[in-house]
């Protein structure tokens, strides 16, 4: 079997990879856990989530077609819930994106420019038009 090259489209999530732990400042003692590894020798990237209840464990699969900046990514979580999102990636400004009937949501976060932290909010929508802040997660990569 011929082994698959790094995916170029992808070497800019780079700083993503790693472990991190996720606090929610809304919810005094909420951590969890985030991991984001490449997979298939890097042609993707996994990124797992181990949250505190009630919130679900999730685990999202990001790929790119390289005629675009934008990502896609494939979202499944312990609830039995599968979601596909958007995502951009941008000089530490990482953004994700759901516009679904009924329940948008979106994320913007941005990584420290040492690469050690991501601060960011998701905020949700019944419209897409009037948003309200959802929650607050800063990430803190371990060494």
């Amino acid at each position: 079997m011929t082994r698959l090259p790094p995916n170029p489209a992808l070497i800019q999530l780079e700083v993503l990879v790693g472990e991190w732990d996720v606090e929610v400042p809304e919810i005094p003692g909420a951590r969890g856990k985030a991991t984001i590894t490449w997979i298939e020798g890097g042609a993707f990237l996994r990124f797992h989530t181990e949250a505190p209840d009630p919130a679900p464990d999730a685990t999202l699969i990001i790929g790119r077609d390289d005629s675009t900046d934008e990502y896609t990514l494939f979202h499944y979580d312990s609830r039995g819930v599968s979601r596909v999102y958007g995502m951009g990636f941008d000089n530490g400004r990482w953004r994700m994106w759901r516009d679904a009937q009924g329940f948008h949501q979106r994320f913007e976060g941005t990584v420290a420019p040492d690469g050690t932290t991501i601060r960011g909010a998701w905020e949700k929508s019944p419209d897409g038009a009037e948003w309200q802040r959802d929650l607050t997660l800063v990430y803190t990569k371990r060494p």
